[in-house]
């Protein structure tokens, strides 16, 4: 039994040590780096920026003043019927700066995916416009149709489809270019046409990507369109911006409880929305 156990024994694999990952220190030294410079672009920040929380503690008498003058909110006829009403064009500016940015994103989503871009200067041009819709911000835009168009909603709107079709484009693009190449391959081989191609395999493909992101994007415009309301593109916005001007505090109060509300219902009614479609 003795002689068993002991063959058995050495038939048995013996355990090696594990060799010593030879990048071990180089990593550790690299995350180093990494950490001092976080810390020191940190260090800059705070200083750039004068970034002092005891200013916030001492100034919690003038934050309690507000907010004394705030609460509660003045829920008057008047206020809440003008409140619903710039809530309601809001509303309004978000949708149709969503809607109509669609075909215009759609058309450079298209030209800027590389699955679908006839060539590369198409790509290149078509990611240069969608790259500028995008790095303007949308309170920019706002700014200058302003200029053009006056005061109103009509502002706000020509900026969101401006700043929405830079980013909406760029996200349907790479969703494009994610899709399953198999529907797009049997139609190029029957001899479909690009654009053939493109409406019958590319973007029913990621039909339900694209409208999940076009909802997503109506959640963020809707909230936008209230940015765009302080530089005078209309809407509850611009109540707000009035209402703090002439130290109203609590009609300004009423305000944000009113599009607190609206907001709250676009999400459920987003959400409500993208479940169907999954």
């Amino acid at each position: 039994m003795t002689d068993t156990l002991d063959r058995a024994t050495e038939r048995a694999p013996r355990s090696l040590p594990v060799p010593r990952d030879p990048r071990t220190p180089y990593r550790a030294g690299s995350w180093a780096v990494i950490l001092g410079v976080l810390v020191v672009l940190h260090l800059l920040a705070f200083q750039a920026t004068d970034f002092r929380p005891e200013k916030l503690v001492s100034g919690a008498t003038g934050m309690w003043n507000f907010l004394s003058e705030a609460i509660p909110p003045d829920l008057s006829g008047d206020v809440v019927r003008a409140g619903l009403e710039g809530a309601l064009t809001t509303l309004w500016i978000g949708l149709l700066g969503t809607t109509v940015s669609v075909p215009f994103a759609l058309l450079l989503a298209v030209f800027a995916a590389r699955t679908t871009a006839p060539n590369a200067f198409v790509y290149q041009v078509a990611r240069g416009i969608l790259s500028f819709f995008r790095a303007v911000p949308d309170i920019v835009f706002a700014l200058i149709f302003v200029t053009a168009v006056g005061l109103g909603p009509f502002a706000g709107v020509l900026a969101l489809i401006c700043h929405n079709t830079g980013v909406m484009g760029k996200l349907w693009s790479e969703a494009m270019e994610d899709v399953d190449p198999g529907p797009e391959q049997a139609l190029r081989t029957a001899g479909a046409s690009r654009w053939q191609v493109v409406a019958n395999a590319t973007i029913p493909g990621v039909l339900p990507q694209l409208t999940g992101l076009l909802l997503y994007r109506f959640d963020v415009n809707v909230r936008s369109s209230l940015v765009l309301g302080l530089v005078g593109a209309g809407g509850i916005g611009l109540l707000i911006n009035k209402s703090i001007k002439t130290f109203q505090f609590d009609e300004m109060m009423t305000y944000l409880i009113i599009i607190l509300i609206v907001i709250v219902l676009v999400d459920l009614a987003s959400a409500w929305i993208r479940k169907r479609l999954q």
